[in-house]
């Protein structure tokens, strides 16, 4: 059985989005491809194989679970995998006997880390997470003296692989008093943990946003997720990137393009409503197109009556409210457009395009939301 639509991930363009990235950071630093959210909705099997056939051998992900997926879709001993976000104590024992990094940002983790590690005699490789300013999740750095003499006391059960901050909106110049502040506090925690003397660490704390504004961030790693599937986090990131470098286009380029197909055509007579509700009223004879893609396939109810599509070349406004599972599309002043022609929701047909960013102008969604509710289901077809 097939899916009603389809993602097609464009190698090329991964191929160009990581040798841009690493033009960036260079020889020296690692990039560890961030793909939470299956992969920015890329999908993880799809895209971690292909970012490794390209030579990305560091992967970050929010959960044990997502872990789970790309160890499974890259069990090479050359992978390193690093869980930022959530790891249930009783997940503990497969992450070490596994050699999964994971962060840890508070002492019952870091207990339960080592009293797992000791039972398994295997060492815990743990990433020692600093609130600089985020507040959300990390040590204290005042907390960072006390800390790592107590992982000296247990030294042969865990091993302290990185010491990392995240920073509040590096995207935005209106944070650059905020992120200057927590640049400032990592730094006085590097200071302090080479004096104590104690771990060799790799240091971290740029994102997609801090790896271009902020370069002084990118240290020993960067975590960067967004720009890998051809999106600078902000335009405003973007603007900054070209001015700096005196270049007018555009050096990534989007991976991702999602399909389907027209179900069905018909002609609504005028003084219609057409689909649920009132929301849309025929004044002449229309013509439609129903598309199979409808809220629970991730295409925004939001976008009822504003969205667009590109069948046969042209733009084509959907109309009425977007369904479960279908829309409505005008096709009144089209050419012949049949039942089985393609449908773009998301990249080109001909030298017509719709972009992701287009949706931000519509209904106010972010690139990174629109792209992680597309459905694991979906299937991703690599093209050239």
């Amino acid at each position: 059985m097939t899916h009603t639509s389809y993602l097609e991930l464009s190698e090329s363009a991964i191929k160009n989005n990581i040798d841009f990235i690493r033009g960036i950071i260079g020889n020296y630093t690692i990039f560890s491809s961030v793909v939470k959210g299956n992969a920015y909705g890329h999908g993880i099997k799809a895209y971690c194989m292909l970012a490794y056939k390209y030579g990305v051998r560091h992967f970050s992900v929010s959960d044990a679970n997502e872990a789970y997926e790309v160890k499974k879709t890259l069990p090479y001993e050359d992978v390193t995998i690093m869980i930022m976000g959530m790891i249930e104590n009783n997940q503990l024992p497969w992450a070490i006997e596994n050699e999964i990094d994971f962060f840890v940002f508070e002492e019952d983790r870091l207990q339960n880390a080592i009293e797992t590690a000791n039972k398994l005699k295997k060492k815990a490789r743990v990433h020692l997470e600093i609130e600089t300013g985020m507040n959300r999740t990390g040590f204290v750095p005042r907390e960072i003296t006390k800390i790592l003499k107590y992982v000296e006391k247990h030294k042969e059960f865990i091993n302290i692989h990185g010491i990392c901050s995240h920073l509040a909106g590096a995207e935005s110049i209106s944070n650059y008093k905020r992120i200057t502040d927590q640049k400032k506090k990592f730094k006085n925690v590097k200071k302090r943990v080479k004096e104590l003397n104690l771990v060799s660490p790799t240091y971290h704390l740029a994102s997609s946003a801090a790896t271009i504004r902020y370069p002084t961030t990118r240290l020993d790693l960067v975590r960067v997720g967004i720009l890998q599937f051809g999106f600078f986090p902000t335009n405003e990131i973007l603007v900054h990137y070209l001015t700096k470098e005196k270049i007018v286009e555009n050096p990534l380029k989007r991976i991702i393009s999602w399909k389907t197909q027209v179900m069905d055509v018909k002609t609504i007579k005028a003084g219609q409503f057409i689909g649920y509700g009132t929301s849309y009223f025929t004044n002449q004879e229309t013509k439609i197109a129903i598309i199979p893609v409808g809220y629970s396939s991730g295409y925004s109810r939001s976008l009822s009556n504003k969205g667009k599509v590109l069948i046969r070349g042209q733009r084509h406004k959907i109309i009425g409210t977007i369904n479960m599972n279908m829309m409505a599309v005008d096709i009144t002043h089209a050419n012949t457009i049949e039942k089985g022609d393609e449908v773009v929701l998301i990249g080109s047909q001909g030298d017509v395009e719709i972009t992701v960013s287009s949706f931000n102008d519509s209904i106010q969604i972010i690139n990174y939301e629109l792209l992680t509710r597309l459905p694991g289901n979906l299937p991703r077809i690599i093209t050239k």
